[in-house]
């Protein structure tokens, strides 16, 4: 980020700061949020660079109380205005357990507010790059674009800039080995602008335990007075990117996370039925056309240069260079699969990605769609370098993580699950008990912080 400005700074005029860290004085919490703001500022925000209300120390076992009168009295400050507050930044102790899943949920579901965290450790280095990284987050958080493709702008990207294209990614996490009953939770993330394709919007579903089929793709209820009713997080997704765009998707594609390759059918015949169904709900002979990727990361491959001492196949730590592609002799003989390594290895060795294209009605080439998958791994919000995996799978598994702390306190993170181990009970009963029968629905997220990139 040196001398360098994001492409769309966001606006925010209005802010708070609430000290959970005992060790931080209220003048160094102070100063780390002026000099936040002043980053933010540099990097082409239009930041504020004092809070609504000053600094204030919360108990951390008070989190909810202590959140929600500071929210209340900053509203109180703003007066008649009816301004919103944009933003919240947390700073948090090092060790702080479920305090940071706990702030999460009171401000994503009560209060609709998005928030920054930042750790006493980062408050006392207070060093440039970390400014910088919280920067980048705070932008995509409140509205703002970091990087967008250049070729986007210019409409030279094929198969995307032509038509008003949308991206999915989805992700579904299961609980940890040993909780019995708690539910999977399912995320889905859908581009929204075009033909840029760099903001997300994600939601969130809670599932039967350990099922990898999204379940809640598209769904239809009956309603006795209303009738049938349409709902599910492709429809949603689709009316939304309609609702900030103006256009209404041509072309879909899913890039979907986490499949073995046991699952291919069965996941390519629900999911893609389901992507159907919810464009034909919208609008009869609606039919965009769609190509289903799976990206999985957890296999065996590694990929190394063939002389090791080619400086233009290899790194500095030895790895093979970031875009390296090889779509022969290791890969299917007859499906479409490739394995990309997009990121550059810092430390270790390099893991690639491994696409399967299974279904593709754009007839993307090769070249096409190995080419435009690397490039979105540059626009990767949260950091400036190109990462491993295509971005919108990535920021699916985000919201699925980032959900688990909406569940119940008695089912959610690991935090309540060690607390549950303390005290003596064993974790499998407590989920047990909690999630008997049907699986409870997630509680809804704010409207508010349904339209940004809240998981980053």
């Amino acid at each position: 980020m040196m001398n360098k400005k994001m492409v769309n700074g966001a606006r925010v005029r209005s802010w708070l700061c609430v000290n959970f860290a005992r060790n931080v004085q209220e003048s160094m919490a102070t100063g780390f949020c002026r000099e936040l703001a002043r980053m933010c500022q540099a990097s082409g925000m239009d930041f504020a660079l004092e809070p609504v209300l000053p600094v204030i120390y919360v108990r951390p076992d008070q989190v909810e109380r202590g959140l929600k009168a500071r929210f209340h009295d900053a509203m109180t400050a703003l007066g008649p205005q009816r301004k919103e507050i944009e933003l919240l930044i947390g700073i948090l102790p090092d060790n702080n357990g479920s305090l940071y899943g706990d702030l999460k949920r009171v401000c994503e579901i009560d209060l609709g507010l998005i928030s920054q965290c930042c750790l006493t450790k980062q408050v006392f280095k207070m060093n440039k790059q970390i400014l910088a990284n919280l920067s980048l987050k705070i932008n995509v958080k409140v509205g703002g674009r970091n990087t967008v493709l250049a070729d986007a702008l210019t409409r030279r990207i094929p198969l995307v800039t032509d038509k008003p294209t949308i991206i999915f990614g989805a992700d579904v996490t299961h609980p940890h080995p040993g909780e019995d009953s708690s539910p999977s939770i399912a995320a889905v993330v859908a581009s929204q602008d075009w033909p840029e394709v760099t903001k997300y919007a994600g939601l969130v579903s809670a599932q039967t335990h350990r099922q990898e089929l999204i379940e809640d793709l598209y769904n239809v209820t009956h309603d006795p007075q209303r009738g049938t009713i349409h709902g599910g997080m492709v429809r949603e997704l689709l009316i939304s990117f309609k609702r900030t765009t103006g256009e209404k998707p041509e072309r879909i594609i899913f890039y979907r996370d986490g499949v073995s390759e046991g699952q291919f059918y069965q996941v390519l015949l629900h999911e893609l039925d389901a992507i159907r169904k919810a464009c034909a709900s919208l609008e009869a002979n609606y039919q965009p056309l769609v190509t289903f990727v799976v990206v999985q990361k957890r296999h065996h491959t590694r990929l190394f240069a063939h002389n090791h001492n080619d400086q233009s196949t290899v790194d500095k730590s030895g790895n093979i260079l970031p875009g390296t592609v090889i779509d022969s002799k290791i890969c299917h003989p007859t499906e479409f699969d490739f394995f990309l390594c997009s990121h550059a290895g810092i430390k270790g060795t390099s893991r690639p990605a491994h696409y399967h294209v299974l279904w593709d009605e754009n007839n993307f080439t090769a070249d096409g769609l190995q080419t435009l998958t690397n490039n979105l791994c540059y626009t990767y919000a949260r950091c400036t370098r190109s990462v491993s995996i295509v971005p919108p799978a990535y920021y699916a598994h985000l919201a699925a993580f980032r959900a688990r702390f909406y569940m119940e306190p008695d089912s959610s993170d690991s935090g309540s699950i060690s607390s549950a181990r303390k005290s003596g009970s064993s974790t499998s009963r407590s989920t047990r008990a909690a999630g008997a029968g049907v699986v409870r629905p997630l509680p809804a997220l704010k409207d508010s912080v349904k339209k940004v990139m809240f998981y980053c």
